[in-house]
This record gives C-alpha cells, structure tokens and sequence, in this order.
C-alpha cells in the first residue's frame, strides 16, 4: 500500500511537471511567434510556412530565444572538408545566426535542395559547390545527449536491480520497470513467441530511444526542442536496423513462403510470378512504412501546434481585433494537442516496436 502510495506521488508530480512544461512550451512558441511576427510585419507579411519550418528543421545552432531584435542561441562545431581548401573547423557563431559568410563558407537561404545548408563560393567568385559536412547540427546534438542521458538512465537501473535483488523497486524502477514488462510480454513474447528473449534488448531500445526523443522534442528549452524523431534521416536509420534484423534472422521456411506461398492459385506464381512479386515488394515496402509512420506523425504535431500559433497573426494582419479573439481559441487549442502529444509520443514509439515485433515474430516463424 505505501508503495502504490509513493507511485501515486511520483505520478502526479510528474503530470504536474508536464503540464508546466506544456505552458511554459505555448508561452515560448507565443512569444517568439510575436517577434517573429513584429519584426516580419516592418518588412514583409507574417509568412507561416517560412516560422513552422525554421522551428521544425535542422539547424547549425540552437536557437533558445528571441528578444526584439536580439537571437539568444547555442553555437555548434562546423566540420567541413573542401575538395580546395581541405579540412575546416570553426563555431556556427561565426555566422551570425545566417547573415554573414566566414572565409569562403555561408548559409544558403535560396529555396531549393541546399536551403539550410553550407555553400562554398570558389575562387572565381560566382561558383557555388556544397562542401563535405559533418557539422554538429541541432539534431546531432539532442542525439548524442539523448544517447547519454538513455545510457545513465538504464545503466543506473540495472545497477539498482543487482544491489536489491528480491526487493521491491524504488524510484525510477519503479516507474520504467511496467513499460520494460509490457515492452516484454506484451509485444515481444506475444509476437515472437519462443524466440522473443533474442529480440528484447533491440525492441527496448528502440522503444525507450523513440519515446523519450518524443518526448524531448515537446520541451521547448535545451536539451529539448529538437525535432529527432520528426527527421526522417533518423527514423530511415531506425526502419533500416528492423530491415536487417528482418533478413538475417530469417529461416528458410520465411523465404519458401516469399517465393511459393502456399494456398496462393498456380496461376498466380506462373508463369508470371505475381505473387513472388507482391510478396519481394513488401519485404522493402514494410520498413518503409516504418520510416514515414514515425516521421510524418511527429512532425505532424509540431506543425499543428505552430499552425494554431500563426492563425494569431494571420488574423492579426486582417484586423487587431480578430488577432485577440482568436488567440484564446488558439492557445486553447495548442495546448490540447501538447497533451495529445504525449499520448502520440507514447502510441508512436508502441507502434514501431510492436511492428518490428510481428515482423521478426513473422521471419522467424516454424513452418507447419
């Protein structure tokens, strides 16, 4: 009873600590949506796109705040390596938040492929070449803290399981220690069946890695704010780890059953092999959904949330009056939908572990 007691305790206080963050999110998307907005409304309209996706992209520095005119950020490492000038290591800082160039670099604000990105101007002047980059852009970033912070947390919990061993668990056991059971025998056992312990310590991972990232990525201030799980270059690496798991574990009656599936009409293996077809296709298909599920879902969030902010300021460009009555119904509903985000984070994390179960449970699976 004293143990449900403190898990009630902790609980509260964490959905407590949530819904501060969840104000504190909505009053600092507002308030750099007003600068944004004031400061645009000097030059040219308040343009929505160009607002959502400065906040949901990749960046060379992490933004933290804005006051009037002045950009508060963190400068990040700026790795290139030129095919004319060789090697090149310097701070994001020397940029000036995009406006200047530093040697021969600058960041390329035309629309197109290379928006964002570092150019390189040539020795002629007018020739632009995209150097090799292995800067440590925003996202690379929150990775690597997410890593450590991933690491600390599950090396700390283990340890707490060898020093109580028989023992009821205590602090952040006792909060992760269901999410680990059901990651087990509610996906893992109940998708993969006898071969289940093999996968556990992959589907954990992905599990924790994408739900905390979510999770993060709801925080407005460092070490949160990055869009990781909403770049689609990091949940293709996710998808591709499923791939490979997939195929290499596969037994002989997972790849018969590609090729000659059983209880499938003759004449739709031969003599055009249709099905063998349809059947090759999903191999790469399935990791693919994979890849645009948790991609489009997260930053789905993130664009509707600073949508309802920018609908404050397209209203406000019509008439000042419009812009203060809509924006009681849009905060109303920005924060509805960072509430429903936590649930999203967690579904989105469930879902990509869960589909990667039946897929293991699927090429694993002995034939009848």
């Amino acid at each position: 009873m004293k143990i449900m007691q403190q898990t009630n305790k902790r609980l509260l206080t964490s959905i407590l600590a949530a819904l501060f963050v969840i104000f504190l999110g909505n009053f600092t998307y507002a308030q750099e949506a007003t600068e944004h907005a004031e400061q645009a409304h000097e030059k040219e309209p308040f343009n929505p796109g160009t607002y959502i996706i400065e906040h949901i992209g990749d960046s060379y520095e992490w933004h933290i705040f804005t006051y009037h005119d002045h950009h508060v950020s963190l400068p990040l490492p700026v790795i290139l390596y030129s095919e004319h000038t060789g090697f090149h290591f310097f701070m994001s800082s020397k940029f000036e938040h995009g406006h200047k160039k530093y040697n021969r670099f600058h960041i390329d604000h035309r629309a197109g492929a290379t928006k964002g990105k570092i150019l390189e101007t040539l020795s002629d002047g007018t020739t632009l070449e995209r150097p090799w980059d292995v800067s440590i852009t925003k996202n690379t970033l929150s990775l690597l803290l997410s890593l450590i912070f991933l690491l600390w947390l599950f090396i700390s919990i283990a340890n707490a399981y060898k020093r109580n061993k028989d023992k009821a668990p205590k602090g952040m056991q006792s909060l992760l220690e269901p999410l680990i059971l059901f990651i087990r025998d509610d996906i893992a056992k109940a998708s993969i069946a006898h071969h289940a312990e093999k996968y556990i310590p992959y589907l954990l991972s992905i599990f924790f890695f994408i739900f905390f990232n979510n999770l993060f990525g709801l925080i407005p201030i460092i070490p949160g704010g990055a869009n990781l799980t909403g770049n689609i270059a990091v949940t293709m690496v996710l998808a591709i780890f499923t791939f490979i798991i997939t195929s290499v574990n596969a037994n002989k009656s997972y790849w018969k059953h590609l090729i000659d599936a059983p209880g499938v009409p003759w004449w739709l293996k031969f003599p055009l092999p249709l099905m063998p077809l349809v059947e090759i296709m999903g191999i790469f298909i399935k990791p693919f959904v994979l890849m645009i599920r948790l991609f489009a879902n997260i930053t789905a969030g993130h664009i509707i949330a600073l949508g309802f902010f920018s609908l404050i300021f397209i209203f406000g460009n019509l008439n000042m009056y419009a812009g203060y009555g809509i924006s009681i119904l849009s905060i109303a509903f920005t924060v509805f939908m960072t509430v429903l985000e936590f649930l999203v984070a967690f579904i989105q994390a469930y879902v990509f572990a869960l589909l990667s179960a039946l897929y293991f449970g699927m090429a694993t699976e002995e034939s009848h």
